[in-house]
C-alpha cells in the first residue's frame, strides 16, 4: 500500500514537471496549453490546498508554543506581583504594629526588637518567632504586644529563631500587683491560654475586673506591663491567701507581630 502510494505520488511530481516544461514552451498553441491546465488544475488544486492546510497547520502550531510562552511569562509575572502584594501586607502591619507602639512612647521605656510569629504551639503555651542570637535576642528576655501587653518570656535561643514560653505556661509565674493599688501578688500560669494570681493576703480587698500589671520585684520584667484581668476571686478561711482566676488581655491566637524588650 505504502509502495503504491509512493509510486502514485512519483508519476503525480513527473506528471507535473512535464506540466510546466510544456506549457513554458512557446512552440504550443493555446489549445495545447488549455488541454495541460485542464487536466493539471485538479491536481495543482489538491496540492496547493494540502501545502496551504500543512502550511496553516505549522503556522497555527507556531502561534500555540508564543501563547504558551507568553502565559508562561505571564503565570512569573502574577506570581511576582502577589509576593511582592504580600510584601507590602506584611509592612503595612508592621507600619501599624510600629504606630501603635509609638503611640504609647514605649521606644521611649525600653530597647525593642520588632519581630513575627513563626509558629505557635497552643496546647503547650509556646510560641516561635522569626527572631533569635543573630539579633542579638538572649534567654529570659521579655515579650511584649504594641499594647504593652506582657506575652511571656524568651525560653530558647537558636541563630534565625526563638521559643517564647508564654505567661500562661504552667512553669511560668512571676511578681505583679493590682493597677492602682498596693496589692501584690503571684501571677501563675495554669495552662491552656489561663492565669490564676495567688498569695494575695485575706485583708486586701480584690474583686472582679480589677487590672492587673507587672512590678520590678526581682528585676525579671519592667513594671507597669499589662497581664490580664481578674474574672473571680476565690477566698477560702482554711487557705493563708485568696487567689483569683485572671483572663490575659492578650489573645495568641491573633497575634501576628510582638516585640522583645532587650533592654529596660
Amino acid at each position: 500500500m505504502k509502495q503504491f502510494f509512493s509510486l502514485r505520488t512519483g508519476i503525480i511530481v513527473i506528471f507535473l514537471i512535464i506540466s510546466f516544461t510544456v506549457l513554458n514552451l512557446t512552440l504550443f498553441n493555446k489549445q495545447v496549453k488549455n488541454f495541460f491546465y485542464s487536466v493539471s488544475s485538479p491536481i495543482q488544486k489538491t496540492l496547493w490546498k494540502t501545502g496551504d492546510n500543512v502550511s496553516d497547520f505549522f503556522e497555527a502550531f507556531g502561534k500555540i508554543n508564543s501563547l504558551k510562552t507568553e502565559n508562561k511569562k505571564l503565570k512569573l509575572e502574577i506570581q511576582g506581583l502577589f509576593a511582592e502584594n504580600i510584601s507590602l501586607q506584611e509592612l503595612k502591619k508592621e507600619n501599624k504594629v510600629l504606630r501603635e507602639a509609638l503611640a504609647i512612647g514605649l521606644e521611649k521605656d525600653f530597647n525593642l526588637v520588632l519581630a513575627q510569629v513563626s509558629g505557635k504551639d497552643i496546647s503547650q503555651d509556646f510560641i516561635l518567632i522569626n527572631k533569635g542570637s543573630q539579633d542579638n535576642i538572649s534567654k529570659d528576655l521579655p515579650v511584649i504586644t504594641s499594647q504593652k501587653v506582657f506575652l511571656g518570656k524568651i525560653y530558647e535561643v537558636y541563630p534565625n529563631f526563638s521559643k517564647v514560653q508564654l505567661s500562661t505556661h504552667k512553669e511560668s509565674s512571676f511578681n505583679v500587683k493590682i493597677a492602682g493599688k498596693e496589692i501584690f501578688g503571684v501571677v501563675k500560669g495554669k495552662g491552656n491560654s489561663k492565669l490564676f494570681l495567688d498569695f494575695v493576703p485575706h485583708e486586701k480587698e480584690i474583686k472582679k475586673g480589677d487590672k492587673i500589671i507587672t512590678t520590678s520585684l526581682g528585676g525579671i520584667f519592667p513594671k507597669d506591663l499589662l497581664i490580664g484581668e481578674i474574672q473571680e476571686v476565690i477566698k477560702l478561711d482554711i487557705k493563708p491567701f485568696q487567689t483569683a482566676e485572671v483572663k490575659p488581655f492578650f489573645n495568641i491566637k491573633e497575634t501576628q507581630e510582638l516585640f522583645i524588650i532587650t533592654e529596660f
